[in-house]
């Protein structure tokens, strides 16, 4: 009987060498690296209530109290994305058991938290020419004064709907949903191409 096991495939695997190429192509001014896949929640919960506390005791680190920021916990980071929700991530967490683990603490306070880690995908964008590249397609004032590490927000990229992080001044995330993910990496090939031109 032959083998029916299915191996998780990164929605950007066949893209891997074109976004590696991009490094040697600026002489190490720009790096593209796609990140491992994460466990992610999305969670809804009341911001007034003892919901965002208790969350972030049970994921061993504060949730942004500000709009458009993000903080980071042991495993990962949450970002807020509106007035009552929260992205959180995992980089060691079993998807199910982050999502069970997040939602039953939220659901104690009226809130809630739904998987959606094969919903993302990201490019972590690297090096001092990061942030140039990035200005090609986004409308954002992405100078690190107006951006700096910390601060996080759902823009467009190009045609692309995205949630970008910024890390540090020259390294930004992009996150992404999977059914762009190639559009967004051919758009960082691309843009990184005619940078140079």
């Amino acid at each position: 009987m032959a083998d029916r096991t299915l191996t998780p495939v990164h929605p950007l695997a066949d893209r891997w060498a074109r976004l590696a190429a991009v490094e040697d192509g600026t002489a190490g001014a720009l790096r593209l690296e796609l990140e491992a896949p994460v466990a992610a929640v999305d969670l809804r919960v009341d911001p007034r209530g003892t919901g965002p506390d208790a969350v972030a005791a049970a994921v061993g680190g504060p949730l942004p109290s500000a709009p458009d920021t993000w903080t980071a916990h042991p495993t990962g980071i949450a970002v807020r994305l509106g007035p009552d929700e929260w992205l959180l991530t995992s980089t060691t967490a079993d998807p199910e058991e982050w999502e069970f683990h997040v939602d039953e603490t939220a659901a104690a306070h009226g809130g809630m938290a739904v998987d959606v880690s094969a919903q993302r995908t990201s490019v972590r964008v690297l090096g001092a020419a990061a942030r140039d590249l990035l200005a090609f397609g986004c409308a954002l004032d992405l100078r690190p004064a107006a951006f700096p590490r910390g601060r996080c927000a759902q823009t467009l990229l190009g045609q692309a709907a995205v949630l970008l992080v910024a890390h540090a001044v020259d390294d930004l995330q992009i996150v992404v949903r999977s059914s762009f993910a190639g559009y967004v990496a051919d758009w960082l090939v691309d843009a990184a191409a005619d940078s140079r031109s």
